[in-house]
């Protein structure tokens, strides 16, 4: 293996887990060129999916049938469904994590087939990341431990919302096609309407997230509007809406959650038999918007009946509130307060082991299980002079002045 091939592979893996893909991509161009690169890797709880380069609707879904075909040492070329079509590609398996990851490269329709060197190199090179992959996964410090587990909670909310969306559009074709008013061919014929619309909706909503930072008021409720309707549209429930009076602008985060929240809410809500009529409605103060969901049912709904989910998390991130008030007989007015300035970014303190190297977090893992320095020396394959060195480093970056410390420092960050 020459001097350059070992360079690019360092390089690759001293950088930061999600800088990686870009790297090994530009490292595999020469030999394998290609116009996007996918990898679908099971170590990573938090995104085990990620994509770089035009394929914009390449998705996790269509690269697991290639993770669980694929065989480890033995790289696959043909086509398969990529972005929703047909395209030519490289998958590359390997089993250094437990579970297996996939490296896809998409290529140009009609390229010329990849030779079999090429294919050797793309093989070594993604064993060698897998396996660097799966070494952070199981020896983690604290402080990547407490920011995957950040990240993989952030997607597991965003992962609520989108189910909650989901939800609420297969309650409106299920509303239609359980509804006695109609008969199945206007049923079939209304439900295919409302999945189109439904979709054509959530792909819209995502190119708007994408282009906009803010949003009218008007219009992001008139949007609500939009979503509330046709859950609604074939029920005995009469829906009312309260459009804000106001011309201002919403952060679009805050508008966002609000949409969010309310169709929860409405979800919720409905679940109640005596409900007859609710009302949806959005108020903007100067500082806050304060948006409604009004029942006439029994009153009978618990703060606990909202459940501790999604609705809750968004309200916390933004630094908003859930008020309650259900009067029996009368019925139920939720309402979610959001304030419309962002809340103040908490600062993060450094993590006591955050400014030392690999090498010196391994030396001092040994240094907590009491190893003197030859046992480190042997078990790493350095020299003991090489050990003091580490050692020393390691106490003038932690502020401590004995090895006990610097152990007492380790156990305290796990």
């Amino acid at each position: 293996m020459d001097a350059l091939t070992l360079a690019t592979a360092y390089e690759i893996i001293r950088q930061p887990l999600g800088e990686i893909l870009p790297k090994v991509s530009a490292a595999l161009g020469p030999l394998v060129p290609h116009v996007d690169a996918a990898e679908l890797s099971t170590h990573c709880a938090h995104s085990p999916f990620k994509t770089l380069g035009g394929t914009e609707l390449l998705t996790a879904a269509e690269l697991a049938p290639l993770l669980v075909a694929g065989v480890p040492g033995s790289p696959w070329q043909g086509t398969a469904t990529i972005g929703g079509r047909e395209r030519e590609v490289v998958a590359v398996t390997s089993h250094a994590t437990r579970r297996g990851a996939v490296l896809v490269l998409v290529r140009e329709d009609g390229a010329a087939p990849v030779d079999a060197g090429a294919l050797t190199a793309a093989q070594a090179l993604w064993d060698l990341v897998s396996a660097h992959f799966d070494r952070f996964a199981t020896e983690a410090v604290p402080g990547a431990l407490a920011r995957s587990r950040a990240a993989a909670d952030t997607r597991a909310r965003v992962i609520a919302e989108l189910t909650t969306s989901h939800t609420a559009a297969l309650s409106g074709v299920l509303g239609v096609l359980r509804s006695r008013a109609l008969d199945d061919t206007t049923a079939r014929a209304t439900a295919t309407d409302l999945a189109a619309a439904a979709l054509i909706d959530m792909r819209a909503e995502q190119r708007r997230d994408r282009a906009l930072a803010e949003e009218p008021a008007q219009d992001a409720f008139e949007r609500l509007a939009g979503e509330l309707r046709p859950m609604l549209r074939h029920s005995p429930v009469r829906l009312e809406l309260g459009a804000p009076d106001s011309d201002r602008s919403l952060a679009a985060d805050v508008a966002h959650s609000a949409r969010a929240i309310v169709r929860a809410l409405l979800l919720i809500v409905l679940e109640q038999d005596s409900v007859r009529r609710i009302h949806v409605g959005w108020q903007l103060t100067e500082h806050e918007l304060r948006a409604s969901v009004r029942d006439d049912g029994a009153g009978a709904l618990a703060p606990c009946d909202l459940g501790a989910g999604t609705i809750r998390d968004r309200l916390d991130v933004l630094g908003g509130r859930l008020d309650m008030d259900a009067v029996p007989g009368w019925g139920t007015t939720i309402t979610a307060v959001l304030p419309l300035a962002a809340p103040a970014a908490p600062v993060e303190a450094a993590h006591p082991l955050a400014g030392l190297g690999d090498r010196e977090v391994e030396v001092l893992k040994h240094l907590a299980l009491g190893h003197r320095n030859r046992r480190i020396a042997e078990e790493l394959h350095i020299s003991e002079s090489t050990v003091k060195f580490h050692v020393a480093n390691i106490l003038n970056k932690l502020d401590v002045g004995s090895r006990g410390e610097a152990a007492a420092l380790f156990h305290a960050a796990a």
